[in-house]
């Protein structure tokens, strides 16, 4: 009975030993080995090996870089306006050592450490700077986040804000100012164009702009592009002006060229 037990048990003790002695570590992972509670080791991609009974793998993780999503928070900018700011970072374990036995839980760590950061960060500015230089905001917190992760072993790669959410009130303000600036842009952009088709205009009549040959020439043909639009609606009545009439009411305004070439204006009753 005994020739029988013995192998069964060596054969058992065999195959603990294999099965607790050789480790295999996937690609782009690590894992710490501790001898008798105590750090010992970094394992590497591959077949390992560790002493039974006396080591143990205390941890393994990804070397990979990975992505962290941080959720919408609240910031309060330098000019005291609320924001819902989210962002997402992106940033790998170099040191794998340093990330379990630095720092309780290294993810949640970067997470405060982001936050923090973020407020602070937009803090400092007040909403238009926030809005113009959000990639200036990514700079700044990418090499906070580095230099405040070098020692829990982590290598913060990148951090970009996501999405800026202004409150109804703001968001509504913010696109009034749009509208009417742009409605700005719109009437400057006409005046310039007309303030270069009368210069180019008085260059081709070899007139110049202020003499009252070239103002009675705008006035009249002011005059039929008017008729003219109104001269296409059904509805619109439209009463020409005879040439000679309208030539004599432009001289009454703007009077005759004095023999001293200056413009005389005279005021008509």
């Amino acid at each position: 009975m005994l020739q029988y037990i013995i192998p069964v048990i060596a054969t058992a003790i065999v195959s603990y030993t294999v099965n607790s002695s050789v480790k295999v570590i996937s690609q782009g992972d690590e894992a710490l080995v501790e001898r008798l509670g105590k750090y010992r080791r970094t394992l590497k991609p591959g077949l390992q090996f560790v002493v039974p009974l006396v080591e143990r793998i205390t941890y393994v993780d990804t070397i990979r870089e990975r992505v962290l999503d941080i959720p919408e928070q609240s910031v309060i900018t330098n000019d005291n306006l609320t924001l819902k700011v989210d962002a997402v970072l992106y940033w790998q374990i170099i040191d794998i050592e340093r990330a379990y036995y630095a720092i309780e839980n290294v993810e949640n760590a970067i997470q405060e450490i982001v936050l923090t950061s973020l407020r602070s960060q937009i803090g400092r500015l007040p909403l238009r700077q926030v809005l113009s230089t959000k990639d200036d905001i990514d700079k700044a917190l990418l090499k906070k986040l580095d230099e405040a992760t070098y020692n829990w072993g982590v290598k913060v790669i990148r951090v970009e804000i996501q999405n800026i959410v202004f409150p109804e009130k703001l968001r509504i303000a913010m696109e009034s100012e749009r509208v009417a600036l742009s409605q700005k842009q719109t009437v400057l952009s006409k005046a310039q164009a007309e303030a270069e088709s009368i210069k180019l205009l008085s260059e081709t009549l070899n007139l110049s702009p202020d003499s009252p040959e070239f103002i009675k020439f705008l006035i009249a043909q002011r005059y039929i592009e008017i008729n003219h639009k109104l001269s296409e609606s059904a509805n619109s009545k439209v009463v020409f002006m005879h040439p000679r009439t309208m030539s004599e009411g432009v001289g009454e305004l703007i009077g005759e060229y004095p023999d001293d070439g200056e413009i005389e204006l005279k005021k008509v009753d």
